[in-house]
């Protein structure tokens, strides 16, 4: 539905859609049918950023293509620096003070300064191309040479225009193009441009190079510096606490600990069994043979005794020297001593009478001769341990403190290769120089496609796209009321009929039920003004007193009673039409009336004047400022209606509009039904909200709207 009223609403403006693009075309017409023709040249760079023939350092991964697309965008930025198009400017106008051939005609500027004016300027522009600096706006000097160039349209802003600089698709190239009025002019510029760039560009990666090849050296040697001092740090440390290899030193003792641990576990193992057999063979004697033995081995005990002290201090000595073998062999000889001493005493119990016992008393020495070397030796590998362990419990503070130094030195290491591998690097890369190169020159090449056609029929097109845009604006934002569905929907109250907007001068009502019209909108009239008729005759249901009013003034109440009245009096109704609209008493100058609704209330005319058989009866007023309760009581008015209701069969009352507020709303209370005038393309807003509040309060006496002034001949202009 919307679209289909902003389809009419572009119809309506059909000229308005064809006019304005017309003018569009012939006015851009004029504007490019003197263009000069247009010459491009273009130029290529390889960067090498992509192009694996040309990576010598480093590999491309393609995963990184948004590394390398922001790589080509820093170039182009590069490209497009002020400082290397000002280089461009100032060579084209040494170029054009210099040739005989210049790009272009002198300008207007610079036709009218002088040659001594002229002079200087090229020597501003060559010293600044050997400076690579910019003009100074802020020197006058200066600024008026810049001024000169922008009238030549050599100013950077000018070419940065006309100029167009990117990267080949995915590729390993940039192209340059611009295009000129001047073929040569053109190639000047895209091969001064790239050189330019290349120069820059180089200097710039070379400056930056070299300053990270002096940053890392220093870094490097400060690197090395704190590597070798701590390494210092690491070995003092050792000497001065005498840590050889702490790593072996701590396997070493904890092998010794491990060993001395089994060996007293044997060690404890022989004395329990030592003791256990002693006591076995001391139970086997009695009182008496241990009394006679131990008289007659007194003396081969006490030599006994001796050797086996000494047989425990060399023990002693054996464990603490770690089982030394020269110190083994004093044992070993020290055994066969008691060997012989045990061997003498059993010689003596040859001739006891306890002679069978001899076997057990020797066993008996030999065990406690071991019981005492086990228990010496227990001693001594207890001994041992603890002194070991004093030595592993010395080396764990070490063990940190070098653990710290080592690691220190480790990190301090790393960063002195990871700097030594990035120094190396780049001064590799220092040394190789930039990989841009200018591949391909810009040539002088053929005029350009004209794009003159081109212009005018995109000016046409965007021309009557602004006007739809425009139209559709204006489409969007209005909130004027239409049609009837429109006037429905806004207000939530029925819509009887509409009537079209009609030239009330050209339009006679007594005749146009008499004859057959030719005009489209006056038959329209007549049809629509039946149809409100008949709307209009079901809604009163019987009733006789018919309101017409508006919510403002102007909207064609006047027409519509006129028109309703005679519509009624084609139906054989009595009808009378009376003018309630004192300040505008338009029925009262359109009917010529000379009876008037004051003399009729004031009793000075009778209805029997009043009636017209088979015409319109009109009752007019004499106009004032005044409303229908103050002209005569509510309580004189009432009945004198009720009497015409007997007479007639239908009463229109053209009320005031609601605007001015009592004088419309005294009328409403006398009516039977109340009928509202709207004017198509007015707006529902501010005050207008409460009078549709107040007719819908109305309820059943409200009949409906009547819409009018609806543009129904799409031939006819409508006004604004």
């Amino acid at each position: 539905m919307e679209l289909s009223k902003f389809l009419k609403l572009l119809y309506r403006r059909k000229y308005v859609l064809v006019i304005i693009p017309m003018i569009t075309v012939f006015i851009t017409y004029f504007l490019v049918r003197k263009l000069p023709d247009t010459y491009q040249s273009r130029s290529r760079i390889s960067t090498g950023l992509v192009d694996q023939s040309q990576q010598i350092l480093t590999t491309i991964d393609q995963s990184q293509e948004s590394k390398i697309a922001q790589q080509f965008s820093n170039l182009i930025e590069v490209f497009r620096l002020k400082r290397i198009f000002e280089q461009v400017s100032f060579k084209l106008m040494v170029h054009d003070l210099t040739s005989d051939k210049p790009f272009r005609n002198a300008s207007k500027l610079l036709k009218e300064i002088g040659p001594q004016a002229r002079a200087h300027c090229l020597d501003v522009y060559r010293e600044h191309m050997q400076t690579k600096e910019s003009l100074s706006l802020w020197d006058k000097d200066q600024s008026g040479i810049n001024q000169v160039l922008i009238s030549m349209g050599y100013d950077e802003a000018t070419l940065q225009k006309k100029i167009l600089i990117y990267r080949v698709n995915n590729s390993d190239f940039i192209d340059i193009e611009f295009e000129s009025e001047n073929p040569f002019l053109s190639v000047f510029v895209v091969n001064t441009l790239s050189k330019e760039f290349l120069d820059y560009y180089g200097v710039y990666i070379k400056s930056n190079q070299q300053k990270a090849v002096n940053f890392l050296d220093t870094l490097m040697r400060q690197k090395y510096d704190s590597m070798n001092s701590k390494m210092r740090l690491l070995r003092d440390y050792k000497i001065k606490n005498r840590v050889l290899n702490l790593d072996e030193q701590a396997r070493s003792l904890y092998e010794q600990i491990t060993d001395f641990e089994k060996r007293i576990q044997e060690a404890r193992r022989d004395v329990a069994a030592f003791e256990g057999a002693i006591k076995g063979i001391e139970s086997k004697f009695d009182s008496k043979e241990r009394r006679y033995l131990e008289s007659t081995m007194v003396d081969v005990n006490q030599d006994i005794i001796a050797t086996r002290e000494q047989l425990k201090i060399v023990t002693n000595q054996l464990i603490k020297s770690n089982y030394d073998p020269l110190i083994k062999l004093r044992l070993d000889s020290l055994k066969r001593v008691i060997e012989q001493q045990v061997l003498r005493s059993t010689d003596r119990l040859l001739v006891s009478p306890y002679a069978n016992k001899q076997l057990l008393v020797q066993q008996r020495i030999t065990l406690e001769i071991s019981l005492d070397q086990a228990r010496s030796g227990l001693v001594s590998l207890n001994n041992e341990i603890g002194a070991l362990n004093q030595k592993f419990d010395l080396l764990v503070p070490h063990e940190a403190l070098i653990q710290n130094f080592e690691g220190s030195v480790d990190v301090a290491g790393k960063e002195y290769l990871d700097i030594q591998e990035r120094y190396n690097r780049t001064r590799l890369e220092s040394s190789l120089g930039t990989q841009l190169r200018q591949i391909e020159s810009a040539m002088p090449g053929p005029a350009l496609p004209s794009k003159k056609l081109l212009l005018v029929v995109l000016a046409g097109m965007v021309s009557f796209v602004f006007c739809i845009m425009a139209f559709f604006v204006v489409f969007y934002l209005d909130n004027a009321v239409q049609n009837s569905l429109d006037l429905a929907n806004r207000t939530g109250m029925p819509v009887l009929s509409y009537l079209p907007f009609i030239n009330t001068a050209l339009l006679d009502l007594t005749n146009l039920w008499k004859t057959e019209g030719t005009n489209r909108v006056t038959i329209a009239f007549k049809n629509l003004i039946r149809s409100l008729r008949f709307e209009v005759e079901r809604e009163i249901n019987g009733k006789k007193q018919l309101v017409i009013t508006s919510l403002v003034d102007g909207e064609g109440k006047t027409l519509i009673s006129l028109g309703l009245a005679y519509a009624f009096s084609m139906v054989n109704k009595r009808v009378l039409l009376i003018d309630g609209n004192f300040d505008a008493s338009t029925i009262t100058a359109t009917t010529g009336t000379t009876y008037y609704l004051e003399d009729y209330l004031k009793n000075r005319i009778s209805v029997s004047e009043i009636l017209r058989e088979g015409k319109v009866s009109v009752l007019g007023n004499r106009g004032g400022d005044t409303s229908i309760f103050e002209f005569c009581d509510e309580l004189i008015v009432k009945p004198k209606l009720a009497y015409l209701r007997d007479v007639f069969d239908i009463i229109i009352i053209e009320a005031p509009s609601l605007a001015k507020l009592n004088k419309a709303k005294e009328w409403i209370v006398l009516a039977d039904k109340v009928l509202a005038v709207f004017e198509s393309g007015s707006t529902i807003r501010n005050g207008k909200i409460q009078q549709v509040k107040y007719l819908e309060s109305l309820g059943d006496r409200f009949a409906g709207w009547a819409l009018n002034k609806v543009y129904i001949n799409r031939l006819e202009k409508v006004p604004k």
